[in-house]
């Protein structure tokens, strides 16, 4: 069974040149967390979804798949 995106974290942060390393430090968190956001295999809770759509200039609605 596959699995469904449904943030574009990763993809908003590499449109916007920026690391996922970059984000970690921001939101202070270790790095395999946001890494784990940024494949999907978890996700963020909506509070650092807002938090992270802040940091990168974008809506929080970018952040998600329809």
């Amino acid at each position: 069974m596959s699995q469904k995106a449904i943030n574009r974290i990763k993809v908003v942060l590499v449109e916007k040149n920026l690391s996922s390393k970059w984000l970690a430090e921001q939101l202070g968190k270790n790095e395999a967390t946001v890494s784990r956001w940024c494949t999907n295999d978890v996700q963020p809770p909506l509070t650092k979804l807002v938090k992270i759509a802040e940091l990168i200039n974008v809506s929080p609605r970018d952040l998600l798949n329809e």
